[in-house]
């Protein structure tokens, strides 16, 4: 005895709807992940190729109303910019934040700063670099 096939013979009716839907999907699928690489090509560019000056924290030391920050900045010869740093108390509330210039030629500077604080911190963060 044999049994009936329930599907309709292949290439007679066309492709099925839901093979379309697949195809569609996949389609929509290629383009969007072409658009996110592009925007995240985009942005690292702009980070790395632009950036024109970057800092690093080395260490902080903390007394009643200030911070000692040790920074080290690395910036293209001739660029200006400045470094933002900040000081917290221990139940998180900002207690000091400054911008600290760093011109000239040279490349890389390892520098000793002073954050002057409203109270006693307890944290140093580096929040960012800038060339102006």
């Amino acid at each position: 005895m044999s049994t009936a096939s329930t599907q309709p013979p292949e290439s007679r009716y066309g492709r099925s709807s839901d093979e379309r839907a697949d195809r569609t999907l996949k389609v929509v699928g290629a383009v969007l992940g072409a658009v996110l690489l592009a925007v995240i090509g985009w942005f690292g560019y702009h980070y790395v190729g632009q950036n024109k000056i970057s800092g690093e924290l080395i260490g902080f030391e903390l007394a009643e109303d200030s911070v000692q920050v040790h920074l080290e900045v690395r910036k293209d010869a001739g660029v200006a910019g400045y470094c933002t740093v900040r000081s917290q108390a221990e139940d998180g509330d900002e207690v000091g934040r400054a911008d600290f210039r760093f011109d000239g030629d040279e490349t890389r500077i390892d520098q000793v700063v002073t954050l002057r604080t409203k109270a006693a911190g307890t944290t140093a963060e580096l929040l960012g670099c800038h060339a102006d």
